[in-house]
Formats: C-alpha cells, sequence, structure tokens
C-alpha cells in the first residue's frame, strides 16, 4: 500500500524526487565573519561571500532551476559560531510548481551560539495552483544570539488570474533558545478550502507574511515604533506583537510586494535597536 503518513488527510503519498542540500558554517576571523564551511549537493550553491558593510558576512542563495517541482526535496542549514554575524538572502522569487502528484518539501535550519546573528531575509516564494508543498523551519538559538527572519508567500499568480484552487501548503516554523520553545506554528492551506476565504482564515487574500525577531532590545517602544510603519497596499491587514524575546508580525494582503516591503521597513528599526547596526540592503534587491 502506499505511504500516505505525510499527506494532508491521507491523499496522495509521498514518492521520492529530485534531492539538494546546502550546509553552511560561519565563524569570526579578527572582526570579520567568514564562510568556513560550505558543502552541497544537487542544485544548491551559493555565489562568493559579500562584505557591503564590513564585516557582516552577505551570502546570496542560489537554485538555478529557480523552482520546486512536485517530489523535489531542499535542505539548506547553516551554523553560526560565538559572534557571527550573516545575512542570507535569495536573488528573486522562488516557485513552486503545479504537481500531479507528488510533494516537494524545503526544510531550513539554523544553529546560532552565543553572541551571533542571523537575518534570514529570503524573497517571496509563489505557489501556483495544484502545488503540493511543505515548509519547515527551525532555529535554535544560545543565550544572547538574535535573529531576524521572515517569509512571504504569494497563493496562485493574482496578476494572470489563477487561484489556489487546488493542492496544498504545508507550513511548520520553529523558534528555540537553550531548548526551550519561543514560537511554534504549523499550518496546512489546501487549495479551494473555505479557510482562504473565510475571515478565521486569510479573509479573500493571497499573499501572506510572518516576521520573527528575537535578541537584543526588544522593547515596547521599539514595538511602538515599528507599529507607527504603514503598509504601501491600501486593505491589506497587518499587526505587530511583542511577546517575551520574540516580536511577531503578520501581513494579509495581496501584493506579495507590499508585504515584503513593508517588512523591510520593519527591518530597519529592528536591525538599529537589536545590532547597533543602519540598513544595509542588498543589492540584489534593486535588480
Amino acid at each position: 500500500m502506499p505511504d500516505t503518513r505525510h499527506s494532508p488527510r491521507g491523499k496522495a503519498p509521498l514518492k521520492e524526487g529530485w534531492h539538494a542540500g546546502l550546509d553552511l558554517g560561519y565563524m569570526t576571523r579578527g572582526d570579520e565573519t567568514i564562510l568556513a564551511r560550505r558543502r552541497h549537493f544537487g542544485p544548491l550553491r551559493v555565489q562568493k561571500p559579500f562584505y557591503p558593510e564590513g564585516g557582516i558576512c552577505h551570502v546570496l542563495l542560489l537554485h538555478p532551476p529557480a523552482g520546486i517541482a512536485g517530489g523535489d526535496r531542499l535542505e539548506i542549514s547553516a551554523s553560526l559560531e560565538e559572534g557571527a554575524h550573516a545575512l542570507m538572502t535569495t536573488p528573486g522569487a522562488g516557485k513552486c510548481y503545479r504537481s500531479s502528484g507528488m510533494e516537494a518539501s524545503l526544510t531550513c535550519s539554523f544553529d546560532l551560539r552565543k553572541n551571533a546573528v542571523l537575518e534570514w531575509l529570503p524573497q517571496e516564494t509563489i505557489v501556483f495552483d495544484g502545488a503540493r508543498m511543505r515548509t519547515t523551519t527551525k532555529v535554535n538559538l544560545d543565550d544572547e544570539a538574535s535573529f531576524i527572519g521572515w517569509e512571504v508567500i504569494c497563493l496562485g499568480r493574482r496578476a494572470s488570474g489563477e487561484r489556489f484552487d487546488s493542492g496544498f501548503l504545508g507550513l511548520s516554523t520553529r523558534l528555540e533558545r537553550k531548548g526551550k520553545p519561543l514560537w511554534f506554528e504549523r499550518g496546512l492551506l489546501e487549495g479551494g478550502s473555505a479557510l482562504l476565504d473565510s475571515k478565521a482564515g486569510l479573509s479573500g487574500f493571497s499573499s501572506i507574511g510572518t516576521l520573527l525577531a528575537t535578541g537584543k532590545g526588544m522593547s515596547p517602544s521599539l514595538l511602538a515604533a515599528c507599529r507607527e510603519i504603514l503598509p504601501q497596499e491600501s486593505g491589506a491587514l497587518c499587526g505587530l506583537t511583542l511577546l517575551p524575546d520574540l516580536l511577531v508580525g503578520r501581513y494579509l494582503g495581496h501584493s506579495s510586494e507590499a508585504a515584503r516591503a513593508w517588512f523591510v521597513e520593519i527591518w530597519r528599526l529592528l536591525r538599529q535597536a537589536m545590532i547597533g547596526r543602519g540598513p544595509h540592503l542588498p543589492r540584489i534587491w534593486n535588480t
């Protein structure tokens, strides 16, 4: 019998597909963070590290196929030694294509030692109608480590009139500090389901985003300053909450570009408060 243990409601089996992995290790050398380990297999690569703002290591993740198809499995991991600081982003929007039945998966695992800083700032992901995709993000932090990360997803290709009417997207995010959970969230969005239009769900919006930040400098005054930033998209819904040791931002709208632009403005404030550095936008975002 087919193995349906990891399929939504037991509808379809998980089959083997293309497997690619990328494992990065960062450490300090003097006042500079270096990419000390770089292992990969399959179509996942990094360009050479960039240092546009001094000792902070900027890395661009490359996936030459430019999209994930049914059956593909991508695994990205990074470890940051004590005091290391890395910014990781992608060259453009990711795509998850329609599947004839096989599931695709993307797993990101990050481990941060004491006083390490990771800025995980990928560009948006477009989930095509009929895609069958699961994403998992795990972040483990040591004492005084800091993390700023976001995820922006566009369900369907709204510009061409495509809705997310079939397939599914499974989401799982977990942040821990020294083994104690800061944030744990799991969800399943099924194409064409009532949840997509329900007021208790996505309220008919096609673009969703989550921003998570944890580390030094969290305060009610920082939250208040972030709440002064308004989204560019008319009618979009957004909100910010400060939990113990964690700031959470949410976005619902129809423009993934507007969602990311709102997150970028919040990131500018968070970066200054948390690490004492002004924003330095990756040059690739302007191309």
